[in-house]
This record gives C-alpha cells, structure tokens and sequence, in this order.
C-alpha cells in the first residue's frame, strides 16, 4: 500500500501563489506517474496537472497552463504543485494521486490506485 499526505493549501487572494505537497510512504516503488486533481463544490473531481515517474514529462489541464507547475522529487517521495497567479475559480479540494503502473500522461482519474485526503485551497476576489 502507498500512503499520500497532502499539505500547503490555505486561504489566499487572488493573484497570488500557494505551493501544494504530497508525500508518498510505503510502498513508493510501486508508484509511477502521479497527478493532482481539484475538485470544486457541487462538481466533479477534475484532471488539474500529472507527472511522468523520471520528471521529464508533465501534462496540464488547459485552464492552469502557465500558471501551475508539477514536479517531484523522488529522493524525498514528494511531489509538489505550484500555484501561480491563482483565481477565485481556482478554488477546491486538491487531492494528490499515485498511479500502480506506467501511464501514457495520466489525465484519468480512473488511471490512479492511491489518493491523499485532499487540501483546500480558497482563493478570495
């Protein structure tokens, strides 16, 4: 089994930055490409930004290009997105999701096996 803890949301206005983690434990050599997905209230749990295992490869949703980063460091089983310029419809749950096997980009959240708690992030007008 594979733990993910997710930390770094919190109230900010819009505009501004927040930078989300994810920690991986246990079994972390069975995770291969991870993703973050937001889901905001009264919708679905949204595909927001995914990463290949080596780092290489990042994919984004449309509204958070160039405006949103994933990395990770698989030295300290973490991934992080980083949150640029965010807006008021920014605002959900962000769930951190770790995928059992290789993914082509992992945009699904059908593709993922473990999920974290989620972190809130509310961005104000």
């Amino acid at each position: 089994q594979v733990q993910l803890v997710e930390s770094g949301g919190g109230l900010v206005q819009a505009g501004g930055s927040l930078r989300l983690s994810c920690v991986a434990s246990g079994r972390t050599y069975s995770v291969y490409n991870m993703g973050w997905f937001a889901q905001a209230p009264g919708k679905e749990r949204e595909f927001v930004a995914a990463i290949r295992p080596s780092g290489d490869s990042t994919y984004y949703a449309d509204s958070v290009k160039g405006r949103f980063t994933i990395s990770r460091d698989n030295a300290k089983n973490t991934v992080y997105l980083q949150m640029n310029s965010l807006k008021p419809e920014d605002t959900a749950v962000y769930y951190c999701a770790a995928a059992r096997r290789p993914l082509t980009t992992g945009r699904g959240s059908d593709d993922y096996g473990y999920w974290g708690q989620g972190t809130r992030v509310t961005v104000s007008s």
